[in-house]
């Protein structure tokens, strides 16, 4: 007698027919572990055991701050970070000594640090994925401290910044504010790496401060408030985006992604909602699905909505140890 289907195997079938059909698309989100838990009357575990088997067949891969989405493309064999870097300003193929240059090296460390987090790039690690002497690495970047400057400079010049437009400043500190959203998302590590007490001075951030600057030109703002708008955007996509690498690790480390921790902890959840938080108790029945692009995305419109105000009274930044007017 045949044993019966476990029933984690009968939801992944109906998960995996959905993508083949087309209804869910690479990218689209799939049932969080809560909602799979609701809709088919299952167990958080059994939940988390059909994104794990769906993850096994490579129809779905974790997205940090998103959760389970349709995977675009099956995941390549892991390859040399040298081989997996793009090279759009000419640089060599890896190779000997006599192909290096900064350009390619910076795209080996970004490579690197995008694979596998700032905690392991090192100027020995780039030299082993380019497969020359470490030594020979310092005839053109000083060391790590100056090859990280390169490489912020390169990423946030992979796309130009947004011109000023007909739409008015909200509009285009909007469009900025994006810009430096998809550099975050783009490269983990990226904004952990940069500084708001001590910026780091290149080409690109120049040129983004300067399109902030010249979206604000023109309604009457001293240069200090100029400057904290500048600082108040770039600090909060930062700060968002400082989540991304360590939810990268715990993925790594726990093999669970965001939702699948969060779903393991419900019961928990539900027990301390249950002594006294009604509006708690709302929330999880509810079926909160977490999306830090969503938060992002309500995050910037309520702040672009508050500056809108303020800078409509002619607003400047509160002294220390005052409320804003």
């Amino acid at each position: 007698m045949s044993r019966p289907e476990a029933p984690y195997l009968r939801i992944v079938e109906e998960i995996r027919g959905r993508i083949v059909a087309g209804e869910l698309r690479p990218g689209d989100q799939v049932p969080s572990a809560r909602r799979i838990s609701q809709e088919w009357g299952v167990a958080i575990a059994t939940a988390t055991k059909v994104h794990a088997a769906l993850r096994q067949q490579g129809l779905t891969e974790a997205r940090p701050g998103v959760g389970t989405v349709v995977a675009s493309a099956p995941e390549p064999a892991r390859v040399p970070a040298a081989e997996r870097a793009r090279q759009p300003r000419g640089a060599g193929r890896p190779g000997g000594e006599g192909e290096l240059s900064r350009e390619r090296i910076v795209a080996v460390a970004i490579a690197v640090a995008d694979a596998d987090g700032m905690a392991e790039l090192s100027m020995r690690r780039v030299a082993t994925e380019l497969g020359v002497a470490t030594m020979s690495l310092y005839r053109y970047v000083a060391g790590k401290d100056e090859l990280l400057l390169h490489m912020i400079d390169a990423v946030l010049g992979e796309e130009e910044v947004p011109p000023r437009s007909a739409e008015g400043w909200q509009a285009d500190l909007a469009a900025i504010a994006r810009l430096e959203w998809r550099f975050f998302r783009r490269h983990p590590w990226l904004a952990p790496a940069m500084s708001i007490t001590r910026p780091q001075l290149t080409p690109n951030t120049v040129a983004i401060s300067d399109g902030v600057l010249r979206a604000l030109d023109g309604l009457g703002l001293d240069s200090e408030t100029q400057l904290y708008v500048h600082l108040t955007l770039f600090s909060f996509g930062r700060g968002l985006a400082t989540a991304i690498e360590p939810e990268i690790e715990a993925q790594r480390e726990t093999g669970l992604t965001n939702d699948e921790w969060i779903g393991f902890q419900e019961e928990r959840l539900a027990e301390l909602a249950a002594d006294g938080s009604p509006l708690l108790r709302m929330a999880v029945r509810n079926d909160f699905d977490f999306d830090l692009d969503r938060l992002f995305e309500f995050g910037l419109n309520r702040l672009l909505d508050g500056l809108a105000g303020h800078l409509s009274d002619g607003g400047r930044p509160a002294a220390p140890g005052t409320r804003d007017a």
